[in-house]
C-alpha cells in the first residue's frame, strides 16, 4: 500500500503575477510528464492570485486572509476577493504571521473558525522557536499544545504543518529523529495529515518524507524555482 504525500509551496513575498502564471504552466506540464497524480498546493502572493486552468491537481490558496466578506480593513483581503478567483484554501498560523506581524493565538483561532464555517481547506502551521526547543521535548509539547487553543483539530479539511521556527529559511533542518519524535507528539493531538516544513529542499526531501508520521512537506525557498519543485515532486513519486 502506498501512502499519499502532500506537497505545498509557500511563495511568501516572491513572484509576480506573470512569473506565477509561467510557474503554474511549467509545473502543470512537468506533473503531466512524470505522471504525478497527487494534489499540490501553491500559495502565491495576493497580487498573483488568479484562476489557473490546469490538467493536473494544482490547488491555489491564499497565504493570508481576513475573517470578513468585505469591509474597512486596509491592506487585507476578504472572502469577496478570494471568491473572485475560486480560492478555497488558506494558510493560517505561519510563524512569520505570529512573530513578525504579531498575530495572537486568539486572532488566529478566530480566523480558523471563520474560514472553517465557510468550508475552506486550512493548512495550519505550528512550531517552536529555538529557546523552547533547547528546553527539551516536554517544553516543545506544551508550546505546541498552546498553538492548538481554539482550533478544531478534528476539522475534516484540516492539514497541519509542523515548522520549527529555528529551521525556517535558515538552512538548518531538524533531524529525522527529531521530526519523528515531534510528529508523534502532534499525532496524539490530531488525526489530520501532518506536513513538515523548515528548509526542505531537493537534497533532503526524500529523507524527510521517509520519516514515520510525516505526510508531506510545506516548502518555502526551495519551491520558488519550478525546476526545484519538480525535482522534489519526482522524488515523492519515486518513493511510492
Amino acid at each position: 500500500m502506498t501512502m499519499r504525500k502532500i506537497l505545498a509551496a509557500n511563495f511568501k513575498t516572491n513572484h509576480t503575477r506573470a512569473s506565477t502564471r509561467a510557474y503554474v504552466k511549467a509545473l502543470d506540464e512537468g506533473m503531466g510528464a512524470m505522471g504525478y497524480e497527487e494534489e499540490v498546493y501553491l500559495f502565491p502572493p495576493a497580487t498573483a492570485l488568479d484562476r489557473f486552468e490546469t490538467a493536473n491537481d494544482i490547488r491555489v490558496g491564499a497565504q493570508n486572509a481576513y475573517p470578513t466578506v468585505k469591509g474597512s480593513f486596509t491592506g487585507e483581503i476578504g472572502l469577496e476577493q478570494l471568491e473572485e478567483f475560486g480560492i478555497e484554501t488558506v494558510l493560517l498560523g505561519h510563524s512569520e504571521r505570529r512573530h513578525l506581524l504579531g498575530e495572537s493565538q486568539s486572532f488566529i483561532a478566530n480566523k480558523f473558525a471563520w474560514f472553517k464555517e465557510r468550508d475552506f481547506r486550512i493548512i495550519y502551521c505550528i512550531g517552536e522557536p529555538l529557546e523552547v526547543r533547547e528546553e527539551g521535548d516536554e517544553a516543545v509539547r506544551r508550546y505546541l499544545v498552546e498553538q492548538f487553543e481554539g482550533i478544531d483539530t478534528s476539522y475534516e479539511k484540516l492539514i497541519l504543518a509542523y515548522e520549527p521556527v529555528w529551521a525556517i529559511g535558515t538552512g538548518k533542518t531538524a533531524t529525522p529523529e527529531l521530526i519523528e519524535t515531534t510528529h508523534a507528539q502532534i499525532k496524539q493531538l490530531s488525526d489530520a495529515p501532518l506536513l513538515y516544513g523548515g528548509s526542505v529542499k531537493p537534497a533532503n526531501i526524500a529523507d524527510i518524507l521517509a520519516v514515520p508520521g510525516c505526510d508531506g512537506a510545506l516548502i518555502g525557498t526551495a519551491s520558488w524555482e519550478v525546476e526545484s519543485m519538480l525535482s522534489m515532486l519526482s522524488q515523492v513519486k519515486g518513493q511510492k
